[in-house]
């Protein structure tokens, strides 16, 4: 875990989705082959008819954390989440569940989990369309045996929490999309589940509608402090919401970093050219471009810059104390100033129009 983490909610440990016949076998008998190079692996495999949908992945999230995994169609993102949800069942690796290996757990305790640690949202809403706003919800209390009273006070309680309070005795068919995907992650979080696993849960919904329930979303988790595996093929979007981003490419994560790490930092083409049109400097702190005290600096006057600041905010800062510039039209005139800060505060207001 990077440091100053907690201890790990989720640690995958060499995980592998493989597709086709004998898959345990195969993937046995090619790593015996290959040794522990993924790609050569898959190749392997996919030469004997196989498909490596997860290949050798490993990484941990923190208790609290909100961990994005990302990449484009057919990079494994989806089915890395059915894994560490056993949905459906891993080839190879461990998965471990606040120390408990699930891979090994039996369907009676898998049941157990999902209906009491585990809660899950996926892109389509999946409502029963004959029952209320508040009986969607309340309906895995319902599986746990609970009382129609404490049902209701439960799903009133976090229908309020996703914005839907006045809309408990409304049907499916009565909301919009945005409000329809509300009410299923209100029934997720019904059971308060400890671990939250999303997959792509705003990718069917309207780029205005989706911002605003990504805001919604961040304010639940600001509350909630889940910890949280999230889908999204989208970049602004996992910069967005993440406190930690893995990047997948071909089965395999090939980069997992702070939101600003991934945009300054890219290891290769493939994930820069994920960041190329993002906005670094509404991502990238100041911390993640300052130099370190040697202790041989000495500095008058208090400095308003502070190492979470983005680097927007920074500039921003920074030219304030800057005088007005001259601005001559084609001819050489003056006919104006600029203040610099009129400049930053320009380019941040393009920038996150």
């Amino acid at each position: 875990m990077p440091d100053g983490l907690p201890d790990a909610a989720i640690a995958c440990d060499g995980v592998w989705q493989v597709f086709g016949n004998q898959p345990r076998q195969r993937l046995a008998e090619a790593l015996n082959k290959a040794g522990g190079d993924a790609h050569a692996v898959a190749g392997i495999l996919s030469d004997a008819g196989l498909i490596a949908a997860v290949r050798d992945a490993t990484f941990e999230v923190a208790d609290g954390e909100l961990f994005v995994i990302m990449g484009l169609s057919g990079s494994g993102k989806s089915t890395i989440i059915r894994c560490i949800s056993r949905l459906i069942e891993a080839t190879a690796g461990s998965v471990l569940i606040d120390g408990e290996d699930i891979l090994a757990a039996s369907q009676k305790r898998m049941t157990e989990l999902r209906r009491d640690k585990l809660g899950m949202v996926f892109q389509h809403f999946g409502l029963f369309p004959h029952m209320t706003v508040a009986e969607n919800v309340a309906f895995p209390l319902k599986m746990q045996g609970q009382g129609a009273k404490p049902r209701r006070a439960r799903a009133e309680e976090v229908i309020e929490l996703v914005g839907l309070q006045g809309r408990e005795n409304s049907f499916p068919r009565e909301l919009s999309g945005g409000q329809r995907q509300r009410v299923g992650i209100a029934r997720s979080l019904a059971v308060n589940p400890d671990i939250w696993f999303l997959d792509e849960p705003f990718s069917a919904l309207d780029p205005l509608i989706r911002r605003q329930l990504q805001d919604e979303f961040l304010k639940i988790q600001a509350t909630l402090k889940k910890s949280i595996v999230f889908i999204t093929h989208d970049i602004a979007e996992a910069l967005k919401l993440a406190d930690r981003i893995a990047i997948m490419r071909d089965g395999e994560i090939v980069q997992i970093g702070t939101p600003a790490e991934i945009v300054l930092n890219p290891v290769d083409g493939y994930v820069r050219e994920f960041s190329r049109d993002v906005a670094k400097g509404q991502h990238a702190t100041l911390g993640s471009v300052m130099t370190p005290l040697t202790g041989a600096e000495r500095f008058s006057g208090e400095s308003k810059l502070r190492t979470s600041m983005t680097l927007d905010d920074a500039l921003a800062s920074c030219v304030l104390d800057y005088e007005p510039v001259p601005v001559c039209d084609g001819d050489g005139n003056i006919v104006g100033v600029v203040h610099p800060s009129a400049l930053a505060a320009a380019l941040q207001t393009s920038e996150t129009a």
